[in-house]
């Protein structure tokens, strides 16, 4: 039986694409973005996230932590199980909402996200991927109705020194995804101690038939608790001001 392995699923939300979504977090990734805001999706494997503050000494761990000092990130879920928890969203997906899978790199479980497209079709929900592109597979990614990916760096050994990877990998994936004739949202997460090259990123993307907009998101550190719970450090970049946001949007495109 096929069982994917999730970490989240995020109900209501306006930012994994058009109308409400409700967005689906499958563990597991091929980069290890230095800024990453969920470092407790690149490893494939369950992990344990640790919050000693939350710890009241029941001594009763092997039972379960009841206050939340110990986490399981990674519930195995099969494709089934998990329709039945977005069937009951479909009432909330109007406009043109739906389901996003995300991660981490949910093309890291093929298989799996292969069957929740085909189980999300069947009952006529829209169905989007957020994707690196590190990973190409023609037959996903033609299913769905919007890719959302990330290009974050232009220079190819910048892109391997803050991410783990070359980045031509992706830049040939965006061509192949591109001749796929599926809509696609391409992203910039901003980090201002990074020499990102966001003009030559748009001037690239620009070039895809396919493109609906290209967005600049700004670093945020939000997922900074979940470091320390996982025992990694902590990555140390600043939030971009909103003059630095303002003089970089004017490479960002909006198409339709």
């Amino acid at each position: 039986m096929i069982k994917g392995i999730i970490t989240d699923i995020q109900r209501a939300s306006i930012h994994d694409g058009p109308g409400y979504r409700t967005t689906v977090f499958l563990k597991g990734c091929p980069l290890k973005c230095e800024w990453c805001h969920n470092p407790e999706t690149i490893n494939p494997k369950p992990e344990m996230l640790l919050y000693p503050e939350k710890c009241i000494g029941c001594n009763m761990c092997d039972k379960g932590c009841f206050s939340g000092a110990r986490v399981v990130c990674g519930k195995k879920v099969t494709p089934n199980e998990l329709l039945e928890e977005l069937v009951a969203d479909i009432p909330y997906y109007k406009n043109g909402g739906g389901v996003t899978f995300s991660g981490g790199e949910p093309l890291m479980q093929k298989e799996f996200l292969g069957e929740m497209i085909r189980l999300c079709k069947s009952q006529n929900i829209n169905t989007a991927v957020e994707t690196s592109l590190m990973i190409f597979d023609k037959d996903i990614l033609s299913s769905v109705d919007l890719i959302i990916a990330d290009l974050k760096i232009w220079d190819n050994d910048l892109h391997k020194k803050h991410t783990g990877a070359y980045n031509l990998q992706i830049i040939e994936n965006f061509r192949k995804a591109d001749s796929l004739g599926v809509s696609i949202i391409a992203r910039t997460p901003i980090i201002p101690e990074i020499k990102q090259e966001v003009d030559k990123i748009s001037e690239f993307l620009q070039s895809l038939k396919n493109l609906v907009r290209y967005e600049l998101l700004p670093y945020h550190p939000l997922g900074l608790p979940k470091y320390e719970a996982l025992g990694l450090d902590k990555p140390e970049f600043t939030v971009p001001s909103e003059q630095y946001m303002k003089e970089l949007n004017k490479y960002a495109v909006i198409i339709r």
